[in-house]
């Protein structure tokens, strides 16, 4: 028969819920049946539940438990496995080849303990597709390989919603950031809504289609998997952060900051999900010129316990270059260190991180005019690069590859070649809209697009600027310096209606400003003008 999860300790088994700064309790229902002792059931319940909202210690620990409580339990060992394998989306990077052998290791215990069912046979041969031959296969074949396993999973067990569900996920998190149509997610979607609709208190259907749809011409469809997800899982910091993908993509600011400061006040020091929401929380508060709550959350994270997680390091990088960047403080920008400390994200670990700093220290020294200074930062950027296609990190090799020609088209407008550096930016701002931002970031650290748009307002071609920041806010809709901008181009090209309007629409937004801007005391003075 199927279980139905109730979601409490289950003191039968020894079990208690593993520490934290609250009880993991209220996390969703699950249904997963496993052939393990009853008492196991509804823990194994719960184990899943937390997996499905990336509560990756707990999750370790409540699936190691039914392990030691059950030896016969295989499933256990599966759930193990599944937690290791981590959150897809930032797949490789966290998918070293010793994890991948505690996997394999993992996979194997299951089957000595024991898998009653070709069903429970099946969910642990689709994990092993993904880590056999890992040290001969390149990662894009593993994952393409994972997905069909888990599709035949799914097709062989046609009434087993995690199958679907699991299967979703990775199909979702195997998209091509070059896909405009966006074919895999919306593959994903197709599958999870169905789920959702019966099963409306799902963590992981919910999360999953948030994924799916995290992405600016489909975002609108996340929106009410978004407004459900924290209540669902409400103990979960991860389920309380979720949400602001959605928002963010929408430019919904105030939600994003609220389902952040949830996260941050649920994660506390332990966990990843408090660095990585208050990054999102930093940048919501700087596109309502908060300037002083966007330094108070950076604040708050160098305040915690660092810790060594890829979702931490990048947070770690972007919080201070936000801070310095969409305020314009090019001079801060040039000062930024590496903090909580270099080897916690630098060099041939995290290299994506240490790019972010690179970036904002390139872009200051293009826009004080030390071309000499900016390529320093190029040449570092393509170290980074080659970092990354060594550690089989392709995304980010390409990411990082764009950041290098951001700096280098700036510094080219630095050195005075205008022609060459208009023809540049343009290049590589469609080279960037030609991918997707990593789940990782609220958004680009500047997009290119929108530095494009300031060298030509710079260079007086204010109506092809008021183009190219309309074009950015048709992308990042609500961003603070892309309506500044367009303000200012539309203003200095004698379009006064326009130029009201996005004046008018930045003192909107900016209404609960704790610093003041600049930009928004002529959007003051412009929305005033009759």
């Amino acid at each position: 028969m199927w279980w139905t999860v109730v979601l409490v300790t289950v003191t039968a088994l020894g079990m208690s819920a593993p520490a934290s700064s609250h009880d993991l309790t209220r996390l969703g229902k699950v249904d997963f049946k496993v052939e393990c002792n009853g008492a196991a059931q509804p823990e194994f319940h719960r184990a899943v539940a937390l997996y499905h909202s990336f509560a990756w210690p707990a999750a370790t620990a409540a699936f190691e438990a039914i392990a030691k409580a059950d030896p016969a339990c295989g499933m256990a060992h599966w759930g193990r496995a599944m937690v290791m394998l981590d959150n897809p989306f930032v797949w490789p990077a966290n998918l070293p080849p010793q994890k991948l052998n505690d996997i394999d290791t993992a996979l194997k215990a299951a089957e000595t303990a024991g898998l009653k069912s070709q069903r429970e046979k099946d969910y642990v041969a689709a994990v092993r597709v993904f880590v056999a031959d890992h040290d001969k296969l390149n990662h894009r074949t593993h994952l393409q390989s994972f997905e069909d396993a888990l599709g035949k999973l799914a097709a062989g067990h046609p009434d087993d919603k995690e199958a679907a569900i699991l299967h979703a996920l990775v199909t979702s998190a195997n998209f091509n950031p070059a896909d405009k149509e966006y074919s895999n997610q919306l593959k994903a979607a197709r599958i999870l809504e169905p789920i959702f609709k019966a099963h409306p208190d799902h963590p992981g259907a919910a999360h999953y289609i948030i994924h799916s749809y995290d992405y600016p011409p489909i975002a609108k469809h996340g929106v009410a998997a978004a407004k459900q997800y924290a209540a669902i899982a409400p103990d979960a910091p991860h389920a309380q952060h979720m949400p602001s993908h959605i928002f963010t993509r929408l430019g919904l600011w105030e939600d994003s900051i609220q389902a952040n400061r949830a996260a941050a006040k649920s994660a506390g020091d332990a966990v990843f999900d408090g660095h990585h929401a208050r990054d999102y929380m930093v940048y919501g508060h700087l596109q309502l010129a908060r300037d002083r709550a966007a330094r108070q959350s950076t604040d708050d994270s160098r305040a915690m316990k660092a810790i060594d997680h890829f979702a931490a390091s990048y947070a770690y990088a972007a919080m201070p270059a936000r801070l310095a960047l969409e305020r314009d403080d090019w001079k801060a920008a040039a000062a930024l260190p590496l903090q909580p400390a270099a080897d916690s994200y630098a060099g041939e670990k995290y290299p994506q991180s240490e790019a972010v700093n690179a970036l904002a220290r390139g872009i200051d020294a293009a826009k004080s005019g030390d071309a000499g200074a900016a390529r320093e930062q190029v040449t570092r950027l393509l170290a980074l690069r080659d970092t990354a296609k060594e550690a089989k990190l392709s995304y980010w090799a390409d990411q990082i590859e764009i950041q290098a020609a951001v700096v280098d088209a700036l510094a080219l407008c630095a050195e005075g070649k205008s022609s060459e550096c208009g023809a540049a930016f343009g290049q590589t701002a469609a080279r960037e809209d030609a991918t997707e931002k990593h789940v990782v970031s609220p958004g680009p650290i500047l997009p290119a697009r929108e530095l494009y748009a300031d060298m030509l307002l710079e260079a007086g071609k204010h109506g092809e600027a008021l183009k190219e920041y309309e074009a950015v806010l048709a992308k990042e809709p609500n961003r603070y310096r892309a309506i500044a901008g367009a303000m200012q181009a539309a203003d200095r090209a004698g379009d006064q209606a326009k130029a009201r309007k996005f004046a008018a629409d930045l003192v909107k937004q900016a209404s609960g400003a704790d610093s003041e801007r600049p930009s928004l005391t002529q959007a003051k003075q412009l929305a005033a003008a009759k």
